[in-house]
């Protein structure tokens, strides 16, 4: 299925939900599960240290660092099963990715608050192509400062499925992923971007 423009004002938010099959997205999340070196880390928020509320790597070429949230990262090597989800988003995208950090969210009290992708390093309109495996959370999104009144936006993401925000949209909008108090099983997020 082809990647469909959402009806998003000031923004280009593209979703494809079945950019992988269930028995590929159900494999490639095993995999990374379990060859993934998961860490923790103190972030800051409103000048307070933090841990994170959920389990990141980061991977990519040599020179693609990355700093967000007071943190620094230097990229591990991509893995076999990294380089393969690479080409293939780059080939529905259309465009080149040299990195990517993963989100594990172990259960519905793993979250990500408010923000937008916008770090420099990103440049002005990054593309960032998300790939979702596992539980099926919501995705949220709401207007920047100074755009006009929207009320926030909801996404159920299944497993498999690919959202590419491009062009103003980390500009105009910030995304979460919020806690749920329901049940839920491991949710892991892939974002890929280009480091420039």
């Amino acid at each position: 299925m082809p990647l469909t423009l959402l009806p998003l004002p000031d923004a280009e938010l593209l979703l494809d939900p079945r950019f992988l099959p269930p028995s590929a997205a159900e494999a490639v999340f095993q995999e990374l599960l379990e060859t993934i070196p998961w860490r923790q880390e103190p972030i800051k928020l409103f000048g307070k240290a933090v841990m994170q509320p959920r389990l990141t790597a980061w991977h990519g070429d040599p020179a693609a660092r990355y700093r967000y949230s007071g943190l620094s990262l230097e990229p591990q090597p991509w893995t076999p099963a990294l380089q393969r989800l690479r080409q293939q988003v780059s080939e529905a995208t259309g465009a080149e990715f040299n990195s990517v950090l993963l989100n594990l969210y172990r259960t519905g009290q793993d979250s990500m608050g408010w923000h937008a992708d916008n770090e420099p390093e990103l440049g002005l309109n990054p593309i960032i192509a998300s790939v979702s495996l596992g539980a099926t959370r919501r995705f949220r999104l709401r207007p920047g400062a100074g755009m006009a009144p929207h009320a926030p936006v909801g996404l159920d993401l299944p497993p498999g499925s690919l959202l590419v925000m491009r062009g103003p949209t980390q500009q105009r909008w910030q995304h979460a992923l919020p806690k749920t108090a329901r049940s839920v099983e491991a949710r892991l997020n892939l974002t890929f971007r280009r480091i420039i």
